[in-house]
């Protein structure tokens, strides 16, 4: 036994090795950068050790605040739109009377936008979202919709607003599909007895279909607030990097991002970084607690 569990520590090694080297040693490192005024000159013994004096900076910076809330807003509308519109089509292709055929075609159709490199996203919308040249301009205007063009990425509403419904463009299918499994998993007796019972599609949607997926949901929700609150690469993109115009677009790795490699102040980053880690695992543990509340509350005999 004692020959065969050795063996098996040999197997598992590489694992081991790769995961302490590239996942545990660079959390490690990050937070001990973060105690300190490590410039990226030489290396970090050339630093020195400055305590917590990067996080008592980082509670009172506005521009960290700023980029925070800029965040929060294209996170919360990109949410609000792509959960919208994949729960209305995994709705509308999962209702039993309407019994709507090629799923499979419209599953990869709805897909595809996913699978395209966020670098040839942004060239497209820069493209289409041109204020003299743009197509989006060009058919508003001949379409007598607007009297003159719309400056979509100079204006910080438009700007952050063009952010979030790119965004939404891009991973509703994702969310579609991972809806529709969960739909799908829903016996399909509950929905008859339903109708049989006279409940309309309200009804069955609030009554069945919400509580059934909420465990689906929780995991669409906890992993768009982790993916969202990292947004970086199509704002960085489609402006000049710096969180134009007027820092709408600065988010919180835009503002890391500039700080460790812009103005090569590598400690501060790094307490960013950390404090984009705190304000996630925040956000995800109010939305477990939130979501669950109610079935806690009945485990509990009705004591909090």
């Amino acid at each position: 036994m004692t020959k065969n569990n050795n063996r098996a520590y040999f197997f598992i090694a590489p694992f081991v090795i790769v995961f302490l080297s590239f996942n545990i040693y660079p959390i490690l490192l990050t937070f001990y950068y973060s105690l300190t005024n490590y410039t990226g000159m030489g290396g970090i013994e050339n630093a020195d050790f400055i305590g917590a004096d990067n996080y008592r900076r980082l509670i009172q910076d506005d521009f960290f605040f700023q980029a925070f809330f800029n965040t929060l807003k294209i996170w919360g509308a990109n949410f609000a739109i792509q959960i919208t519109i994949a729960m209305g089509l995994a709705l509308l292709f999962s209702d039993l009377r309407l019994k709507l055929k090629g799923l499979n075609t419209f599953r990869a159709l709805f897909f595809l936008p996913n699978i395209i490199t966020i670098a040839s996203v942004a060239l497209l919308f820069s493209i289409l979202l041109d204020w003299n040249y743009g197509a989006l301009n060009q058919m508003l205007l001949s379409l007598g919709l607007i009297n003159r063009p719309i400056n979509w990425l100079n204006d910080p509403v438009m700007a952050q607003g063009s952010v979030a419904l790119i965004g939404a463009w891009m991973w509703f299918g994702n969310t579609f599909i991972i809806l529709m499994a969960g739909i799908s998993g829903i016996p399909k007796d509950f929905y008859e007895a339903a109708f049989i019972d006279g409940a309309n599609w309200w009804d069955s949607f609030t009554k069945i279909t919400l509580p059934q997926l909420k465990p689906i949901l929780l995991y669409v929700l906890i992993t768009s607030i982790i993916g969202g609150l990292q947004i970086f690469d199509l704002p960085l993109l489609l402006t000049d990097g710096r969180g134009a115009p007027r820092g709408a677009l600065n988010t919180m790795v835009i503002y890391l991002y500039n700080q460790g490699f812009s103005y090569s102040n590598f400690g501060y980053a790094a307490t960013i970084a950390y404090g984009l880690f705190i304000i996630t695992i925040i956000f995800s543990a109010i939305t477990f607690k939130t979501m669950y509340r109610g079935q806690v509350k009945v485990k509990n005999g009705g004591k909090k």
